[in-house]
């Protein structure tokens, strides 16, 4: 069985949802990725997911200055979780069903990583056709 755990991405880079837009644009471009997860404020609160697209649709198509919007303004929150033990062919199904291409993993109620469909379809294709 695959799990969850060994596809994703484990290198979670956090922002604080009052960072700015152009802050997060930095990061993403340093980083390479294409979605950055937003930090709880606290312990009972849920991660929130920024993505370039979220940056395109409420800020650049809305002509507005990166500077001025705040990550909490245009984030998505709660997002989809998933467990890391998850099997990813359940995984994927849950992805496809809702029409998402990437959910937060959590295990013991942290975020460990992030998977993407196209992560969990060509590691299962690649192991299966083996």
């Amino acid at each position: 069985m695959i799990c969850v755990k060994d596809v994703m991405t484990p290198e979670v880079k956090t922002i604080d949802g009052l960072a700015t837009v152009a802050e997060a644009i930095q990061t993403m471009k340093d980083k390479k990725y294409g979605a950055l997860i937003v930090a709880k404020r606290d312990e009972d609160d849920e991660y929130g997911f920024i993505t370039v697209q979220d940056i395109a649709k409420n800020v650049i198509e809305k002509n507005l200055s990166p500077e001025r919007v705040h990550v909490y303004e245009i984030m998505n929150k709660p997002v989809l979780s998933m467990r890391a033990d998850m099997n990813i062919r359940y995984a994927i199904r849950l992805l496809e069903q809702i029409d998402h291409g990437r959910a937060l993993v959590i295990e013991n109620r942290r975020a460990v990583g992030i998977v993407t469909m196209y992560d969990m379809v060509i590691h299962y294709m690649d192991t299966n056709l083996q």
